[in-house]
């Protein structure tokens, strides 16, 4: 037994002795204490590694941004427009703050300011990792880190940078007071409209001096911090008003928690609204205007706006000197010139705003805002607080030409479909009520979309969009650029096909390019590039995306080359120059518009009525009467277009279309051809689609007739639908749609 014994404990010894070869070699590297050993090992290095740098890095003095440099714009060709960069700031000891008004810095951006170290190491760590993998910037510092950056360092977003910030706040939170500190971030820190340093910042949105402010104005200011041409309440939207109202509430409520406020004096506070910005000083003219919305357009496509407002960019813009001069001239020599508000009170507040752009670039070549930056601040190309009225209309035809659209009785929705043109008409189909009268109440008896397009009939497309369907109106008019908020006034109901919703030039302009460049989706942008040594910020293509089909787009097109050749907008024509075209006129004469444009150039003028805070009538304005889209908007738009256009050989539109105006009528039928037919197609006859009925109720068919026929004769209500002369001789249905031809 001995024996066996022996020899069994020397296989297992030779197996464990196999097995401890085979294992060798790296693994046993990997034992727990040898990780463990790691892990310390790398701590100590990190430890080392820190230690070496708190050595090495100093703290600076202030950096060139406490000095800012200038930015720089230019116009399309190079030449400089504009250089911005005096800053407006005014350091004030802290003594002069109210300690409130202190606080609710604190309780907005560090709460736990006063017991700190000076920084965060979680936040910093965050921010070091998502900057290492390019996920842009990240929150998280402390107020001394914030102060630091902002005096010391600069805004670029790099691990370099964030380990300096870290050791030097460090640094200044051991060597200066936490008052110290507050001091210079509340002093340094940008507030929005041009503001740098509580001091400015108190003027600038309140009108007084710090040691003036409120604890609610105070909260305010220290909120807007975040975010602030976001947070700006006279620009900003309903999000961001709701959300820099939320940040407010958050920093007394912080206020409340750390006990530097009673709860009892906390619950009777209400927002405090800020006033209306003043106008910039040195931005005279349009200048201010372009500038304020190149800046929303690069902090829209991520530039920081606190390192921006740092200097030393340089922008160029889309706009084209000839052209802007041409827009300015036109405005003055068809409107402004001939205003007197001495003489005529209503003169006083016609306000026009205008767009141009190139369609095949989607660059904004000329804009006018308004009298000018330094006079009224608001931009009257970029607001969207007027009706665009019957300009909305061209959007509707173009929903039911992209979804393949019918009316009532079945009939396919084209520029020769034929509706009943009577004022006051109720829409049929509809859950809501809605019968709305056309301009002067004038009644058009049978009538075909091209000539209710021409004459700008409400209740024919207050029918169509019905028909069409209205949430896909909306949705038609948003894939062509228009803001489908509900806040904005578009929501959906009958009513919204008289345009009742809110719209600028600006996005007009996109509406109407998109239809110009065939469908392709255009979002007008002034900034054709930016530059800071070597930061190029990536912007966002301008036409980019098919909005509809082409053959909607053209179709639509070609219907609006008859509202300039034999409708509203005739003012424009001009001797072999292809334009296409809608007149605009809201409710009460409170805006006016005309959007419209040629193979090349794309540009919609609004005229608006501006009372003293609410919308007024522009009935009277010059001397005259009533104020139409056909009158100041069209007459600016074609007096500048034809100097905009001057050199230029006369273009026509290449569009892939078989109905509407643009397109050459065939051939008459033959006369026994006509004499089976037992009435001719209202679209086919002036006279039964150009004119008026003699009254709404003269013939029954008016009142009592489905919303669309197909021939739509007075004198036989009953008949069977007769050939349209517009039917494509393909033998598809009358008025076969572009959208659905192969494409080129």
């Amino acid at each position: 037994m001995g024996r066996a014994e022996e020899r069994r404990a020397r296989q297992k010894g030779a197996r464990r002795a196999k097995r401890a070869a085979k294992s060798g070699g790296i693994r046993r590297f990997f034992t727990w204490k040898w990780v463990l050993g790691y892990v310390l090992g790398f701590c100590a290095l990190l430890v080392g590694a820190f230690f070496v740098l708190y050595l090495w890095v100093d703290v600076p003095p202030a950096n060139a941004a406490a000095k800012a440099e200038a930015n720089i714009y230019k116009y399309s060709d190079g030449t400089i427009m504009a250089r911005t960069g005096d800053v407006n700031r005014e350091s004030v000891p802290l003594s002069k703050i109210p300690k409130k008004v202190q606080h609710t810095f604190v309780a907005a951006e560090n709460k736990d300011f006063y017991g700190d170290s000076g920084v965060s190491f979680t936040g910093t760590a965050r921010g070091l990792i998502n900057t290492a993998l390019g996920r842009g910037k990240q929150g998280g510092s402390t107020i001394t880190q914030q102060y630091v950056k902002n005096y010391y360092l600069s805004q670029e977003q790099t691990v370099s940078r964030k380990l300096k910030e870290l050791v030097i706040s460090l640094k200044v939170d051991q060597q200066k007071s936490k008052d110290y500190i507050l001091a210079g971030y509340i002093n340094t820190s940008y507030y929005g409209r041009g503001a740098y340093g509580v001091q400015a910042a108190a003027r600038a949105y309140y009108n007084k001096d710090v040691e003036d402010l409120s604890v609610e104005q105070g909260a305010y200011l220290a909120s807007v911090l975040q975010a602030p041409s976001q947070y700006d309440w006279a620009a900003a939207g309903p999000k961001g008003k709701k959300l820099v109202k939320a940040r407010w509430n958050y920093v007394l409520d912080n206020m409340v928690q750390k006990h530097w406020l009673p709860e009892s004096e906390r619950e009777g506070m209400k927002f405090p609204v800020p006033k209306e910005p003043s106008p910039i000083p040195g931005l005279d003219g349009q200048t201010g205007y372009f500038v304020e919305e190149a800046k929303r357009e690069l902090y829209k496509a991520g530039v920081n706006e606190n390192e921006f407002e740092a200097g030393g960019w340089t922008v160029t813009l889309n706009i084209d000197r000839k052209k802007q001069k041409a827009l300015e001239k036109a405005v003055r020599t068809e409107l402004t010139d001939k205003l007197d508000p001495k003489k005529r009170p209503v003169d006083k507040h016609a306000q026009v705003g205008a767009v141009s752009v190139d369609p095949k670039t989607g660059g904004v070549v000329a804009m006018y805002g308004g009298a000018g930056a330094t006079e009224h601040y608001f931009n009257n190309a970029t607001r969207s607080d007027y009706q665009p009225a019957s300009t909305f209309k061209p959007l509707i035809l173009a929903a039911g030409l992209e979804n393949g659209s019918t009316t009532q009785d079945g009939t396919p929705i084209t520029a020769s479909t034929v509706y009943d043109g009577t004022s006051r008409r109720p829409v049929k189909g509809s859950d809501t009520a809605f019968a709305p009268p056309n301009e002067d109440n004038k009644s058009y008896g049978p009538i075909s979309v091209q000539k209710a397009m021409n004459n700008s009939v409400n209740s024919v497309f207050a029918q169509m969009a019905v028909d069409v369907g209205l949430n896909k109106v909306k949705d038609t008019a948003m894939d062509l650029g228009m803001d489908g908020r509900v806040d904005n006034g578009f929501d959906v109901r009958p009513a919204m096909s008289l345009g009742v919703m809110g719209a600028s030039p600006k996005q007009m302009a996109g509406v109407y390019a998109t239809l110009d460049n065939h469908g392709k989706k255009v979002t007008p942008a002034i900034v054709k590039s930016a530059e800071k040594g070597d930061e190029r910020p990536q912007l966002p293509d301008p036409t980019n995306g098919q909005s509809i089909s082409r053959g909607a787009a053209d179709s639509v097109t070609s219907v609006l080359t008859g509202v300039v050749d034999d409708g509203t907008g005739q003012a424009v024509r001009q001797q072999g120059q292809a334009v296409a075209g809608k007149t605009g006129t809201s409710d009460d004469n409170k805006s006016a518009w005309f959007s419209g444009y040629t193979p090349d150039l794309v540009t919609s003028v609004g005229m608006f009525g501006e009372g003293d805070k609410k919308q007024v009538s522009l009935k009277g304005t010059a001397g005259g009467g009533r104020v139409n889209g056909g009158g100041f908007p069209a007459q600016i738009w074609a007096a500048y277009t034809k100097t905009a256009l001057n050199g230029q050989k006369a273009s026509k539109f290449d569009l892939d279309t078989d109905m509407g105006a643009a397109v050459k009528p065939p051939a008459p039928p033959s006369s026994s051809e006509t004499s089976k037919s037992p009435s001719s197609s209202p679209s086919s006859s002036p006279s039964n689609s150009g004119s008026p009925s003699s009254s709404p109720s003269s013939s029954p068919s008016d009142s009592g007739s489905p919303s669309a026929t197909s021939s739509g004769s007075p004198s036989a209500p009953g008949s069977p639908s007769a050939p349209d002369p517009s039917t494509s001789s393909s033998g598809g249905p009358p008025g076969h749609q572009g959208r659905n031809k192969p494409q080129p």
